[in-house]
């Protein structure tokens, strides 16, 4: 009898090496069986059953993925891992600005002008999915007092109608909002007996009689509240009520003279209807994404690489990123092992603004702070070590191609897609909120070795080129910085948009 042969290639997971195991097992069974190539009912369950465990290999490899932040890619098992440690992924923020409405027949009016109903709703004028938000405060004008027009600040955000439910009187009573996006920070829960609550990240400190709970935001955006189990926060009485708002995220960042519709009517106290017009001179700022798997993957693990000091070359650059404004991109942390110019005890952190370009004073001062600060306001250094937080040194890199045009394009429109392509390609950030993994510092851009490279390659460049929309063909003689090669660069410098000239191949001029 032929045995089996002892297998420990534990990767040998895919249809074709799970069809050959088991022709192997049949053959030390049914040494007789030698056709494996005809279409008999015995091959066919052979095939059938090479399949299935195909896919359910898979799957068991997906499951294994999703277990480790290196790997996973849905949003729900990354909730599920970064509660182990301790770790939110932030929800949107709401874009903000200040609204000007004036009333265009107030000579028809007097004494108090008010609105019919509240919140005070003012949106962009798109017939469909317009971008709505909600004025803040008590939205009133006085006409006695001349006021014709007035600012308000505007939210993107929705006020939805306050959730009521009754309390079971169990532990650990969890409610559920209906609506989304959840709109972090605007729940106020309350019951008739019981009006004031504190949001809290845990239970671990609260008493029998604290009044506590917690929030939790699921991939869909729907935020549940949490109460205690009477030991650890108590349990509430009664009809349990819950306003809170929806909305948030970067759409929220409306352009300059965009909110124009006012929903509602305003009446005089004599109920005469008054006439209002929208403006907002200013652009709308503030508004955030969500934190996305891939940005997740990196944050999470950082939360907890440096928690209380600055110690390593790696904390600066974590601790640098966590800066209560939000408003450090990347960042790079030099020290005499890494550039022999630098002195002993010394470094140099390089900083880039989220929104590229040379850091502020004041940014670079909240790093400093933040390096220096005992907790909780921030993560202090070794007295013995002397650090400098600078802006980045930019490396502008400079475009010259020849180009083919596909059939029907206009060269001013496909050089303007190349440019917008680069701009795109050469961004601190992704609008998702992660670090953009085509660019970084110099120190960053590794070889096989795990050692800098020192260059930025010439062939990822080109292949943005290439696959801009209008494009058909890209000579291979583009330069970047006049040569066709790679660029050097510095470990301190990182990569920055420069000029564009494209040649149009056909004609030979400039586009």
């Amino acid at each position: 009898m032929t045995l089996l042969p002892e297998n420990y290639d534990y990767t040998d997971k895919d249809f074709e090496s799970l069809r050959e195991r088991t022709f192997n097992l049949i053959s030390s069974v049914f040494p007789d069986w030698s056709d494996e190539a005809v279409a008999n009912f015995g091959n066919i369950l052979v095939e059938s059953f090479a399949w299935i465990l195909d896919v359910l290999m898979f799957y068991q490899d997906q499951q294994a993925r999703e277990g480790r932040f290196g790997y996973v890619q849905l949003r729900k098992n990354m909730i599920a891992l970064a509660k182990l440690i301790g770790y939110e992924l932030p929800s949107a923020s709401a874009a903000t600005v200040d609204v000007l409405l004036t009333i265009s027949n107030a000579a028809d009016l007097a004494g108090i002008v008010t609105p019919s109903t509240t919140p005070v709703v003012v949106q962009t004028e798109e017939v469909t999915d317009p971008i709505k938000g909600e004025l803040q405060g008590t939205v009133s004008f006085d006409l006695s007092l001349g006021e014709t027009s007035k600012t308000f600040s505007w939210q993107h955000s929705q006020t939805q109608t306050p959730y009521v439910i009754a309390s079971n009187g169990r532990p650990d009573q969890t409610i559920i909002l209906p609506f989304g996006p959840f709109l972090d920070g605007t729940e106020v829960p309350s019951t008739p007996t019981q009006p004031l609550w504190t949001r809290v990240d845990s239970f671990y400190n609260s008493g029998p009689n604290s009044r506590d709970y917690r929030v939790q935001i699921d991939q869909n955006d729907r935020a549940s509240v949490i109460f205690g189990d009477g030991n650890n926060g108590e349990i509430p009485i009664g009809n349990i009520t819950i306003p809170y708002k929806t909305g948030g995220g970067i759409y929220g960042n409306v352009e300059p003279n965009s909110l124009k519709k006012v929903v509602g009517k305003f009446t005089d106290a004599s109920g005469r209807q008054a006439y209002i017009t929208a403006t907002n001179a200013s652009e709308a700022e503030g508004g955030g994404p969500r934190e996305e798997v891939d940005a997740a993957r990196v944050n999470a693990p950082e939360s907890i690489r440096a928690i209380n000091r600055t110690v390593a070359r790696e904390d600066f650059e974590i601790n640098a990123k966590k800066v209560a404004s939000g408003g450090v991109g990347r960042a790079l942390m030099l020290t005499s092992n890494e550039d022999p110019v630098i002195g002993e005890n010394r470094g140099k952190l390089f900083i880039v603004p989220k929104t590229g370009g040379v850091a502020s004073e004041l940014l670079l001062q909240e790093v400093r702070d933040i390096i220096t600060l005992p907790p909780p306001d921030g993560f202090p250094h070794t007295v013995t070590f002397q650090p400098e937080v600078l802006t980045a040194v930019y490396k502008t890199i400079d475009h010259w191609v020849t180009i083919w045009l596909s059939e029907g394009a206009v060269p001013s429109v496909v050089k303007a897609n190349i440019a917008a392509d680069l701009e795109d390609y050469y961004e601190p950030m992704l609008a998702s909120g992660e670090p953009n993994p085509n660019v970084d510092f110099g120190y960053y851009y590794k070889d096989s070795q795990g050692d800098p490279a020192g260059a930025i390659p010439w062939d990822d460049i080109f292949d943005v080129i290439k696959h801009a929309d209008g494009v058909r063909k890209v000579d291979r003689s583009m330069r970047l910085n006049g040569a066709a090669a790679d660029v050097t660069i510095n470990n301190w410098e990182f990569p920055a948009n420069g000029l564009l000239t494209v040649i149009n191949g056909d004609t030979a001029a400039a586009i």
